[in-house]
């Protein structure tokens, strides 16, 4: 009998999880990560670890399954929190659950679950793992493991795992990929699980709801600086002038390259406590009144502590139709896919979670990958993660850096 060790969350998606496997026949073990101490930066009442790590017990009892839990918060500090804080440090802006997934779920938690004897880590994403067998350029074959969407599209969270490895894919189960949310729900309830309604979890990766301003300002000091609005109507923004490049490169750089603006572009409207805290795209906090229409961010600057902005959703700061992925930072999870230099590749992409699949080409450089969409992206942002993706699998990621 294949043993299964479960990241048991204590939400209906990895109870139903376990349910499954169970009815399966594989031998079920249930585990909770306990990755959070700090209880002064999260919001009251909204999933507290506590009271998690209690219904994921009853969820356990319930099955007749073992149960414990693992306290893995020194490591979520050190791989995800520190990890954060100097990402918002240096003006980026990162994405805790997909760093969760690749360091903690399917890395630290993985290799505890393997040490009691797990076949297999499971847990209750909404995403399939499927397997091809490939045929070398030696004409040797490989089994090669393809992360694919769920099947419900409005929960799909492949995304999440986008940084996932051949070998952490090649141990991972995810039993709820192929079923619809509502249909999760009713097997809970039939199931008479305790979580068969609870409502889902917002927020870090096993921590719950977190203030963001309060958690940064643990280790990132308020500083005070200068908003400033840029017309959309700024020279910076004219394209009136065309201009030749001298070679495909050339042109991507100058596509992927963001804005510089300047004080002097642009008028004061307010003031800010530290532009380490606010991110591309970002609405609410700025405090800014007396505008025609809503002030987004459209560029921060940490090292001289200002605020870009622009009115509206549709200002052109806010738009740009390539990207760019440092060398280092680009991951394949199909890496019998993967580019070399001076190939392109037809694929479709995401910037964010939920965010519809774009059309977009990859360009491979000896420096690294540039994404072009097909038509311009909203708030692209430093720090964040493209997938990248044919048809229903996603082949790979990367981290979206700047170009220099």
């Amino acid at each position: 009998m294949k043993r299964v060790v479960v990241g048991l969350s204590g939400g209906v998606d990895s109870s139903v999880a376990a349910y499954l496997l169970k009815e399966q026949g594989y031998e079920v073990i249930g585990l909770f990560m306990k990755n959070w101490h700090d209880d002064t930066v999260t919001i009251s009442n909204e999933c507290p670890w506590l009271e998690d790590s209690n219904d994921a017990l009853m969820v356990a009892e319930k099955l007749g399954i073992p149960f414990q839990t693992v306290d893995l918060s020194e490591q979520y500090k050190e791989k995800i929190v520190d990890y954060m804080f100097k990402e918002y440090e240096n003006g980026r802006t990162p994405n805790p659950d997909v760093l969760c997934n690749r360091e903690i779920k399917f890395d630290v938690f993985m290799k505890i679950a393997l040490e009691l004897g797990a076949d297999y880590v499971a847990t209750g994403h909404y995403c399939r793992k499927a397997e091809e067998e490939v045929v070398l350029e030696d004409g040797t074959t490989q089994t090669v493991y393809k992360l694919m969407a769920g099947v419900d599209p409005s929960k799909d969270q492949s995304y999440f795992l986008c940084q996932l490895s051949q070998e952490q894919l090649a141990k991972a189960l995810f039993p709820v990929g192929e079923l619809y949310k509502s249909k999760v729900r009713e097997i809970a309830a039939e199931a008479d699980l305790i979580t068969a309604e609870k409502k889902d979890s917002q927020g870090l990766c096993f921590i719950g709801k977190v203030r963001l301003p309060e958690f940064l300002q643990q280790q990132l000091k308020p500083k005070d600086g200068f908003i400033y609005e840029i017309s959309k109507d700024a020279p910076i923004f004219s394209t009136s002038e065309a201009v030749t490049y001298s070679s495909l490169e050339e042109e991507l750089y100058a596509e992927a390259k963001a804005f510089h603006y300047t004080p002097e572009m642009g008028k004061k409207v307010g003031d800010h406590y530290g532009a380490h805290y606010f991110t591309t795209g970002q609405r609410k906090g700025l405090n800014v009144g007396g505008t025609v229409e809503p002030l987004f961010v459209i560029a921060t600057d940490v090292e001289t502590n200002t605020i870009y902005t622009g009115q509206g959703n549709a200002h052109p700061g806010l738009f740009h139709k390539t990207l760019f992925v440092k060398e280092h930072e680009i991951h394949w999870i199909r890496e019998d896919l993967q580019l070399q230099p001076g190939e392109t590749m037809r694929i479709k992409a995401r910037i964010r979670y939920r965010q519809p699949l774009q059309e977009a080409t990859l360009y491979k450089m000896e420096k690294g990958m540039y994404v072009r969409f097909d038509e311009p992206q909203s708030a692209i942002t430093e720090g964040q993660f493209v997938s990248w993706h044919i048809g229903e699998e996603l082949i790979g990621s990367g981290v979206i850096s700047k170009v220099e």
